[in-house]
């Protein structure tokens, strides 16, 4: 049931989350998500002009607060990218409202940064990581970074009070399946809640073939052979993850299986991306421009319509078409890296 201040879509879902992209480049080339041999050394992003300014961000996020969002979530690309971010970050945390700040970020940044990210009001912070061994990591960031520059800035995170920390580890049959009993053993007993992400075709450049999906109940099964596992109730209408606790007490691990256990019918998510476009999908092939209206002078009231419009004329139900089908449904979708995971 949503409460009585509800913004809802057509099958009832109402707004809660919005995600806001707050930069487009990155500084890994992960195949699944931005391949080298696309974005390459010269590839063209958005000019700095191009992007939301922080007012304009600021601006967005508080009429959508007062439509019911009560979590704010910073993506990129790679957003400790963005120049200055802590001043947006101070400016969302005063917004009324909001009950949860968080960031998503490869952690290569991370150390040097969680300390001021606290002071300025991020409540916590998640963690892409998808290997521990070394060889493993590079050939899953396009050959960027190491793990134990991502080891630094998640330990910098916990220390700056950025918790509960979350890792999202996309696991791909033949290249990290096995690899994932290291990263749990990392952090069992930490506090430290590591994700499975099934591998999704998400965008059209990172030639998704499900031949390289490891399904959760697979996941699963394995974990609990190595470690008791045992299911546990979700914390909130929408929550994107099955989580799972170990049966000694070592902490909780969560599952996202978007491919084979779609949860669309709870997607309360809505993704901003850094250009100034309102996407009600992480699949979706198109969004609606908020930048140009903007710019253009709209006021805030003929702003916040265009939300509810956007908002209460969505249908979006991408993942369950996907399994009713038997096979990806739409070949045009936006990039992952333009809208955030």
């Amino acid at each position: 049931m949503s409460n009585a201040n509800s913004l809802d879509d057509r099958r009832g879902r109402p707004l809660r989350d919005l995600r806001i992209s707050v930069m487009d480049r990155c500084n890994f080339r992960c195949p699944y998500c931005m391949p080298e041999n696309q974005y390459h050394r010269d590839f063209q992003f958005l000019h700095s002009d191009e992007r939301l300014s922080f007012a304009e961000i600021t601006r967005l996020a508080r009429l959508f607060v007062e439509r019911g969002v009560t979590k704010l979530r910073l993506t990129g690309g790679e957003p400790l990218l963005r120049p200055g971010l802590v001043d947006l970050i101070g400016e969302l945390s005063l917004i009324d409202g909001v009950e949860d700040l968080a960031l998503t970020t490869n952690g290569i940044l991370l150390a040097q940064h969680a300390a001021a990210l606290k002071g300025a009001g991020l409540d916590r912070v998640t963690v892409s990581f998808d290997a521990l061994d070394e060889a493993t990591f590079r050939r899953m960031s396009g050959g960027r970074g190491t793990p134990e520059r991502v080891l630094e800035g998640i330990d910098a995170a916990i220390e700056a009070g950025l918790t509960p920390l979350k890792i999202n580890t996309v696991v791909q049959r033949g290249l990290n399946e096995n690899g994932i009993y290291a990263l749990l053993d990392r952090f069992r007993n930490t506090g430290v809640v590591v994700r499975c992400i099934e591998y999704m075709d998400v965008g059209t450049l990172n030639k998704w073939n499900e031949k390289e999906l490891v399904p959760s109940a697979e996941l699963v099964e394995r974990i609990n052979q190595r470690w008791p596992i045992r299911p546990i109730e979700a914390g909130y209408r929408g929550e994107v993850a099955e989580r799972w606790e170990y049966a000694d007490g070592a902490g909780e691990i969560g599952f996202i299986s978007s491919v084979t256990q779609p949860f669309c019918g709870d997607c309360t998510r809505a993704r901003l991306s850094s250009d100034g476009s309102l996407y009600t999908c992480l699949f979706a092939a198109r969004g609606t421009d908020f930048r140009g209206p903007m710019r253009e002078g709209i006021e805030d009231a003929q702003l916040g319509e265009m939300i509810d419009k956007v908002w209460r004329g969505r249908n979006d139900r991408y993942s369950e078409q996907r399994a009713e089908d038997g096979s990806s449904v739409r070949t045009e979708k936006i990039e992952m890296y333009y809208i955030g995971g």
